[in-house]
C-alpha cells in the first residue's frame, strides 16, 4: 500500500502468544500480516454498516487532496467547503492559513488529516474528528 498509517495497539500477553503461535505455524508471515487480515475481515463483515453510514451522513470514501488552487477557486466563487471523509484528507503545504479559514467551514475526518501545523491551528475550531493528524 502506498499510503499507510502506523498504529499502536495493546493486547494481552496471552493474545500476543496466540498471535505468535499462528505465525510460527505458518498461517501468517508475521504479526502485522495477522493483524491486517483480522482488521480487513472485520471491515468486510461490517461493510453494510460502513456503506449505510457513509451514504446517510454524506461522507466521501477514500483520499481527498486539495491544492492551493482548489481553495482559491472556492474562495473566488464565494463558497465554503464542508469536508466529510472516511480515509485521508490532505491539504497542500503551500495553503496559507487564512485561505483555509476563508474556504473551509467544517472538516470531519474518520482517518488521517495531513496539513501544515499553521493550517491545522487555523482550522482547529472547525475540525470534528476521530482522526490521526500527520
Amino acid at each position: 500500500m502506498a499510503d499507510t498509517e502506523k498504529i499502536t495497539i495493546n493486547i494481552s500477553p496471552v493474545d500476543l502468544g496466540r498471535v505468535d503461535l499462528l505465525v510460527e505455524q505458518g498461517l501468517y508471515s508475521n504479526r502485522t500480516d495477522l493483524i491486517r487480515t483480522a482488521i480487513r475481515n472485520q471491515l468486510d463483515r461490517h461493510e453494510s454498516v460502513i456503506q449505510e453510514a457513509t451514504s446517510r451522513r454524506s461522507f466521501a470514501l477514500g483520499v481527498l487532496r486539495y491544492s492551493r488552487t482548489d481553495l482559491e477557486e472556492w474562495k473566488n466563487r464565494g463558497e465554503k467547503m464542508s469536508i466529510r471523509i472516511i480515509g485521508m484528507l490532505s491539504l497542500a503545504s503551500d495553503i496559507p492559513p487564512q485561505l483555509a479559514r476563508d474556504t473551509i467551514q467544517t472538516i470531519t475526518v474518520r482517518g488521517t488529516f495531513r496539513a501544515s501545523d499553521e493550517v491545522r491551528q487555523a482550522l482547529a475550531d472547525r475540525i470534528n474528528s476521530s482522526i490521526t493528524i500527520t
